[in-house]
């Protein structure tokens, strides 16, 4: 046993004795595990039992990285949080629940965005990436990071009833751009708050994250590295599909073009231009006060909104564009932003050019302007 792994305290060998149990882990394992780090990138659906189990599995340190506040509609799959949490931070409170499931384990908690300027630098401080996001532009940008640094890579996705898992590790397989070589057209892929989703799959999904990891922290099993695993579990099915390397990748290929982690950039990238909670409530009620679009969904907008809002969902928002005046400024919202920002660049798109987003959504609108506001 490497005398450079650090020793398990008297107490956790009582806590893992499950663990050590297992021949493939044992205790040169375990303290092989006190010794790795992972770096969990979104605390969603996928990252909270993700990072529940890579902490309750001793891994010695976890950097919980997310720039979102706990909403009621997350209570539903984020077991990460209870009702108590709601308005909090994602990783402040996440960070919290895993130090107090577990005080062995190292807890970072990085309360923004995964962008340009920090994702290299965050990929390589750790020795395995679990990838809980959701929205191409941060998987991009992480897989590129980690190619570059050589570090895995584990992916997982949700959708409905549907799951997706897999490893990507360079050069020991293909990257995400081999599977996906260019992000679909935004506004294609629906998200959950538009088309739902099986608060279980979410758990299955992030589990198999966390086994993921923790087979490759242990060396230990075979990786789901150059296999998608599929999941459909209205179907009760589970499929695997076999992944190649594609020679021609550009961050993986034989002569890779892509030398740093960058952001996704072209048409539909641009910065929204927004509107804070309490600059948009000085507006309110004036004469030449803005239209208020809440896109959220029929049944998010019946529990709640601005006053004098209209309800235009996401994906009736170009249909609905033609409704709306060019001579007026237009505000959208939806919980907490990012459907505002697809919305107001829906409708630029459609020739209205006086369209701003609410930042941070209602749940801004309630912590800054109206605690008594509903949000769904």
């Amino acid at each position: 046993m490497s005398a450079d792994l650090p020793p398990l305290a008297r107490d956790e060998y009582r806590r893992y004795g499950r663990h050590i149990a297992l021949s493939e882990i044992g205790e040169a394992g375990q303290r092989r595990l006190k010794a790795s780090s992972v770096l969990v990138v979104g605390a969603g659906g996928l990252g909270s039992p993700a990072a529940l189990y890579l902490a309750a599995a001793g891994v010695g340190r976890i950097t919980l990285c997310d720039f979102d506040v706990v909403d009621a509609s997350n209570l539903q799959r984020q077991v990460l949080f209870g009702t108590a949490d709601l308005g909090r931070p994602k990783s402040e409170a996440g960070a919290e629940r895993l130090r107090a499931l577990n005080p062995h384990v190292e807890v970072v908690a990085v309360p923004d965005r995964v962008s340009t300027s920090n994702a290299q630098a965050l990929v390589d401080a750790h020795d395995v990436v679990v990838d809980g996001s959701d929205n191409f532009g941060t998987r991009y940008l992480l897989s590129d990071a980690c190619v570059l640094s050589g570090s895995p890579y584990v992916y997982g996705s949700i959708h409905r009833f549907e799951g997706q898992a897999s490893v990507f590790h360079t050069p020991r397989g293909p990257c995400y751009r081999c599977l996906f070589p260019e992000p679909p057209p935004e506004g294609l892929v629906p998200n959950c708050a538009q088309a739902g989703v099986l608060g279980a799959l979410a758990g299955l999904v992030g589990s198999i994250q966390a086994a993921e990891a923790v087979k490759l922290l242990l060396g230990a099993g075979t990786p789901l590295l150059g296999r998608l695993l599929l999941i459909d579990l209205l179907a009760g099915s589970f499929r695997e599909v076999r992944l190649r390397r594609d020679a021609a990748c550009p961050a993986c290929g034989e002569r890779p073009t892509i030398t740093r982690a960058e952001e996704l950039t072209g048409p539909g990238c641009a910065a929204t231009p927004s509107v804070g909670a309490k600059e948009l409530a000085a507006l309110v009620g004036a004469a030449d006060a803005p239209i208020l679009v809440d896109v959220r969904e029929a049944w998010e907008f019946g529990a709640g909104s601005l006053p004098g809002a209209v309800n235009v969902a996401l994906g009736e928002v170009s249909v609905e564009a033609a409704r709306l005046p060019r001579d007026r400024d237009v505000v959208v919202f939806c919980s907490v932003g990012p459907r505002g920002d697809r919305a107001a660049e829906l409708l630029r798109e459609a020739g209205i050019d006086r369209v701003r987003n609410l930042r941070g959504g209602l749940v801004a609108w309630r912590d800054e302007v109206d605690p008594a506001t509903v949000v769904a």
